[in-house]
């Protein structure tokens, strides 16, 4: 089955090639010559996912999924939520956001997180969301070089190291996107 990710992100793809099983031929979006920006303006990370979704289906006719990723902070109500990727202004890095994250957090005891990924499956025209969760919190200096995103200031419930210190078997075991992956994976076995 041959199923488009789209995503530009090249590090969610390498991680969802791993967590997916081999007989589902994952496509990029570059592999269609897609080199659109596809518009994230929805101020839910469901909606998002959904928008890149249908934007595949509607140009292509082809199979797709999508996910939109969220860090929400408790101390800090909820932020950078569905902003997580431009937290720090639209051309941000990841070190930019991580930055304006720890000094936001600077004086703040109560470092409760969680990361939220939704993914958004377009198989025919009609979308289905699988969601997944995993509580943590925000460590006060980085934490490991491997990952991406906010993975070296995570520190997952029950571990003393960050997500940028763990193999990345180990992180999509337990991962949010992982999660997400599995309820779809699961999904698409019954379906197909």
């Amino acid at each position: 089955m041959k199923l488009v990710f789209a995503t530009q992100n090249r590090n969610k793809i390498k991680e969802v090639k791993l967590l997916l099983p081999s007989e589902i031929n994952i496509i990029s979006l570059a592999e269609l010559h897609c080199h659109e920006d596809i518009p994230e303006t929805a101020d839910t990370l469901d909606g998002n996912a959904q928008l890149k979704a249908e934007f595949v289906w509607n140009k292509y006719a082809l199979g797709s999924f999508a996910d939109d990723t969220g860090l929400l902070i408790d101390a800090l109500n909820g932020a950078p939520g569905v902003y997580s990727a431009r937290y720090a202004g639209l051309q941000a890095t990841a070190d930019d956001n991580i930055d304006k994250v720890l000094h936001k957090m600077k004086n703040k005891s109560n470092r409760a997180a969680r990361f939220i990924t939704s993914i958004a499956l377009n198989l025919d025209g009609s979308t289905h969301f699988f969601k997944g969760i995993i509580e943590g919190q925000i460590s006060k200096e980085r934490m490991g070089k491997k990952g991406f995103g906010y993975d070296p200031i995570f520190i997952p419930k029950g571990y003393q190291k960050s997500f940028a210190q763990m193999t990345p078997e180990e992180k999509n075991s337990i991962s949010h996107r992982g999660r997400a992956l599995e309820y779809l994976n699961t999904y698409l076995r019954k379906t197909l």
